[in-house]
């Protein structure tokens, strides 16, 4: 299997698939071998090819969050106030515990060291995540907060 890093060379099928798979992911076997000009069989073969390879590393539903009651996203700036890995990895396993944190990403080019996406009910329920949770994080010195007004456009990786 190729590491992680390793670029995988893909042809026009395997791109097509993977385009394919990104937006509709429980496509049957048959329709998307239908849909790309290939047989069952060779397809299917892909699709396994490609999980193998760590190109697709899974499948999950998309949910509506609002229907479940979160209705605001917020992005934090996460400033800390060393930069050592030990820091870092305390940071790192604190925001892991919290289901409300969408994804954590190290940024550069800003005054910060994360962007937080997070997804919560309202007001009081940030405040709360913020308050009681995020800013006791040891290390952590400043959080600037961006509430989302709405998503304009969302998808996967262009193939």
């Amino acid at each position: 299997m190729p590491s992680r890093s390793e670029r995988v060379a893909l042809d026009r099928y395997d791109y097509a698939i993977l385009d394919i798979l990104q937006r509709q992911g429980r496509i049957s076997n048959q329709e998307l071998a239908d849909r790309i000009g290939l047989s069952p069989s060779p397809c299917l073969r892909r699709v396994k090819a490609l999980e193998e390879n760590g190109l697709i590393t899974g499948y999950r539903a998309l949910v509506d969050a609002k229907r479940l009651g979160l209705n605001l996203m917020v992005l934090l700036h996460i400033s800390m106030d060393r930069h050592t890995p030990e820091r870092f990895e305390n940071f790192e396993r604190k925001i892991e515990q919290l289901p409300q944190v969408l994804e954590c990403l190290i940024i550069t080019g800003q005054d910060a060291d994360y962007q937080l996406r997070v997804l919560v009910e309202d007001m009081d329920a940030y405040h709360d995540l913020l308050l009681h949770k995020i800013t006791r994080i040891e290390g952590v010195t400043g959080v600037h907060s961006s509430f989302v007004l709405r998503r304009v456009l969302e998808r996967g990786v262009a193939c």
